[in-house]
């Protein structure tokens, strides 16, 4: 009896055209010719429509790229201005992580959505989106599926906040200190608010990075409340790069000197930014998007909208300020 021809998408994923097509458009999205936003919606539009050649790689590379280029860009920054966002974020983030978990878990339990789902979903957009998750989901004993579910999730809306919130910024006449401090609350992940705050303006790009830095520290005691509960084996993952970025604004800082070189390991850290977005655009396919499935969905939607709206409202009354 003859077998049945594999799916087309399997025998597709064979194609050397298919990879060919992807390190092209990685490539481009590294160019000057496409901004981060850009660089995203390629990715987007090859992962929708075309099996990932690489699916493994680009996993591992995503994350390293990403923290790669967030100290990179700490070369262009100055430490005093690093340190004194820090300081005026840290309350904010304080409460503000509070608040959202606690909604984001109440908004999960509303909605039906696995007990585990839900609680990764909300710290996830309480913190630092992707980072969070894949810090904590093994130390509370996530299964695979619901790591997938709830990073998709949050890939899905920091797509969308990567091309929306420049725009309704620019709308609502937001100054760039004010931008970056509302992307660093209300964005998910770092490459996220860097993608926004880069195209709003250096002073944006500023405050938006040091003010998430300052937020994505929160994965240091949260992981370590969970690591009091994880199983035997379980990694302890922490933002080692954090304190690497601080050094390189030091460098900055202090040795002006190397401003040549400076300035060129920033420009490249901007071409990894595109390329982590290419990257995470790619990994969003048809069935990532059936996976994610409507309710996990909806309480990650709406508890960025109350994030964002809340922001929002609380930087353009002058009750949030740098």
């Amino acid at each position: 009896m003859k077998k049945n021809p594999r799916p087309r998408m399997q025998r597709l994923s064979h194609f050397p055209w298919i990879a060919a097509l992807f390190l092209a458009l990685l490539a481009f999205s590294t160019s000057p010719l496409a901004s981060p936003a850009v660089a995203l919606l390629c990715g987007l539009a090859f992962g929708l429509r075309l099996p990932h050649p690489f699916p493994s790689a680009a996993g591992r590379w995503t994350t390293r790229l990403l923290q790669a280029s967030v100290v990179g860009l700490g070369f262009g920054m100055n430490l005093g201005e690093v340190a004194r966002a820090g300081r005026a974020g840290f309350l904010y983030t304080a409460i503000g992580i509070v608040l959202v978990i606690s909604a984001g878990i109440a908004l999960g339990r509303a909605l039906s959505v696995g007990r585990t789902e839900r609680f990764l979903i909300a710290i996830g957009t309480a913190i630092c989106g992707g980072s969070a998750i894949a810090a904590v989901g093994p130390l509370v004993e996530a299964a695979p599926e619901q790591m997938a579910i709830s990073l998709g999730t949050v890939f899905l809306l920091n797509a969308a906040a990567l091309v929306l919130f420049p725009l309704l910024g620019a709308a609502a006449g937001l100054t760039q200190t004010q931008f970056g401090l509302w992307s660093a609350l209300a964005i998910h992940d770092t490459s996220s608010v860097v993608g926004a705050t880069l195209k709003y303006g250096p002073v944006a790009l500023a405050v938006g990075t040091t003010v998430k830095l300052a937020r994505a520290l929160w994965i240091v005691p949260l992981s370590l409340a969970a690591a009091a509960r994880r199983p035997a084996g379980a990694r302890l993952r922490l933002p080692w790069f954090i304190p690497l970025f601080c050094g390189a604004a030091a460098l900055n800082t202090l040795l002006p000197a190397g401003a040549p070189v400076y300035g060129l390991l920033k420009r490249l850290s901007i071409a990894g930014l595109s390329a982590t977005l290419f990257l995470i655009g790619s990994a969003i396919s048809r069935s990532s998007l059936r996976r994610v499935g409507l309710r996990p969905l909806l309480q990650g939607l709406l508890l960025w909208i109350l994030v964002a709206a809340t922001s929002f409202a609380l930087i353009r009354a002058h009750w949030l300020s740098l």
